[in-house]
């Protein structure tokens, strides 16, 4: 009877968990849909309605519980709104659903624990260790997500660059070359396209283009994003070529990526050496020396 209830209340926690990571997905529909944007196709994609209406279900009974903890303020309001723009949630009620899976899951891995009497060795410790992990864990999660967005995003921008530079040089202005690239890169680069489309909606209602890029850089927090608006801002203070100084940090950014590469191809001995230590290298002590072990062996028990 206690093992049947661990199991129900291990399959809820993996069920909370599951409805987080579905809620915050992005709301694509997939290879069907990215294909029928790219070919034009005048036939609509079905999108799964019940799906839809599980999800946003599921975001609101999140958010209904996470309302249980006290709201934050000042700084701390500011850093969690912060991680959500670069985790690219842009949902209002995002951070109330975070907090609520921050009230469940420590109540379901407390409840694992005491249902599965894991707490005998040392309660206190146990039930501490399980409560913080449940409370941190969406936190690592939403860390997780930021980290994979911002690797996209950095290897979106090169090609990003690229087609501005090319705008910007048949004739397009500023605007109108970051409106271009945007809807260019919605298919192959989403998370850039979509950081260059709130750049030029912010700008349509009546923000200076100067503070539309200071705020990409800050929703993103990349560095390669915080010198291009660097050059960008001087550029235009100074009056000298966009394209000139875009083609410039093009190709700066090449190299720089052309850097990173090589750095990790020369970390990967580094990287090798502990599974080789650890996992192979006994293995051939084994085979190679094990023979000659159980020979010896045999000599001397005669």
């Amino acid at each position: 009877m206690v093992w049947a209830v661990t199991g129900i209340t291990f399959l809820v926690t993996v069920i909370v968990l599951l409805a987080l990571v579905y809620a915050f997905s992005p709301g694509a529909i997939g290879i069907a849909g990215r294909l029928s944007r790219l070919l034009n196709s005048t036939v609509p994609v079905r999108e799964e309605g019940f799906s839809e209406k599980q999800k946003e279900r599921a975001f609101d009974v999140l958010a209904s519980v996470g309302k249980i903890l006290p709201a934050a303020q000042g700084k701390a309001q500011s850093r969690a709104e912060l991680m959500m723009a670069r985790a690219g949630i842009r949902d209002q009620n995002a951070i109330l659903a975070i907090r609520g899976v921050k009230v469940l899951l420590p109540i379901a891995l407390v409840t694992i624990v005491y249902l599965s009497e894991l707490y005998r060795s040392s309660p206190f410790l146990i039930f501490a260790a399980a409560a913080i992990a449940g409370f941190l864990l969406p936190e690592m999660w939403l860390l997780w997500r930021i980290s994979g967005r911002q690797h996209r995003l950095q290897k979106s921008l090169p090609d990003g660059l690229d087609l501005l530079v090319i705008c910007v040089e048949v004739g397009l202005g500023l605007d109108q070359a970051i409106l271009r690239v945007a809807d260019e890169l919605q298919i192959v680069h989403p998370e850039l396209s979509d950081e260059l489309h709130l750049v030029n909606l912010e700008m349509r209602v009546g923000k200076t283009r100067i503070d539309a890029l200071r705020e990409l850089a800050r929703r993103t927090g990349l560095e390669d994003i915080k010198a291009l608006v660097a050059m960008l801002i001087q550029t235009e203070r100074f009056g000298t070529s966009i394209a000139q100084s875009l083609r410039v940090h093009s190709d700066e950014l090449r190299t720089k990526r052309r850097q990173r590469a090589e750095e990790m191809a020369a970390k990967t001995t580094v990287k090798m050496v502990p599974p080789l230590v650890f996992f192979i290298f006994p293995a051939l002590m084994v085979v190679i020396l094990g023979p000659a072990a159980i020979t010896i062996y045999r000599q001397f028990v005669k």
